[in-house]
């Protein structure tokens, strides 16, 4: 059963329009993001969605429109500036460090955050706030008896675990994840679905995810997007009942 959101929108875009010379590939979307929610983007490919969610994170900058971060104006900020704020994502490839171990790999994420460039003679692996907090996000992720493990070891859904961990060893209130089910097998999953439904409670959760029927069991609110517009945004009942989303993408 999932948990009702406490209602406080920590993230939320004012009519994002994006144009790529004559294309317009975000046209006017607003969408909040709630904590204890997951809001899932769906649509087929060239929808707009990852246009959308580089937006939000401040990879690229919208054509029109604002975005705001725990009620702040934070769409001239950059991407950095935005991790540091509280916002954390995942990308539709693997973004880690295959040489490195898990430990490695989210103690990097952690000291990211919280960088300390006057302390430049200090061993960083020697940071107790960034080794504690990498510790404490790879058990969040379930890869805490996979510590020592080269991440290019790791399987497929592990990696993407690791890429979870990473985002949350900076301590992140928003999490932008983007297509994180992506070739995943059934038990992989499972475990994925349940480390989100386990981060759901302290989060607001962006899903952008081509997994239906993931998608109607993890989130809370569905948003649909056609070529680069809003056709609808419901509750997920609402949204596998509605004609015109069932005409546009998900079919009769």
């Amino acid at each position: 059963m999932k948990p009702e959101a406490n209602g406080k929108v920590l993230l939320r875009g004012h009519g994002i329009t994006r144009r790529w010379g004559g294309l317009v590939a975000v046209d006017k979307v607003s969408i909040e993001l709630e904590r204890g929610s997951v809001h899932a983007v769906i649509g087929t490919n060239g929808a707009g969605k990852s246009t959308l969610i580089n937006i939000l994170s401040g990879e690229i900058p919208p054509s029109g429109g604002r975005v705001e971060l725990l009620g702040e104006d934070v769409t001239r900020w950059t991407q950095p500036k935005r991790a540091r704020a509280g916002l954390g994502r995942s990308y539709q490839r693997n973004t880690i460090y295959p040489s490195f171990s898990v430990f490695e790999n989210c103690r990097l994420a952690a000291q990211a955050a919280v960088q300390k460039p006057w302390a430049w003679w200090r061993d960083a692996r020697r940071c107790d706030a960034s080794v504690g907090a990498a510790r404490e996000a790879a058990a969040k992720a379930g890869l805490d008896a996979l510590l020592e493990r080269p991440a290019g070891a790791l399987s497929h859904g592990q990696k993407r675990q690791l890429e979870i961990a990473m985002c949350l060893a900076t301590a992140p209130e928003v999490l932008l994840l983007d297509e994180p089910l992506a070739g995943m097998g059934a038990e992989e999953t499972e475990r994925m679905l349940t480390l989100l439904a386990e981060l759901r409670a302290d989060h607001a959760i962006l899903l952008v995810e081509h997994d239906m029927d993931a998608v109607f069991r993890i989130a809370d609110r569905i948003t649909v997007m056609v070529n680069g517009c809003v056709i609808a945004s419901d509750g997920p009942e609402a949204i596998r009942s509605n004609p015109q989303v069932q005409a546009a993408y998900l079919g009769h």
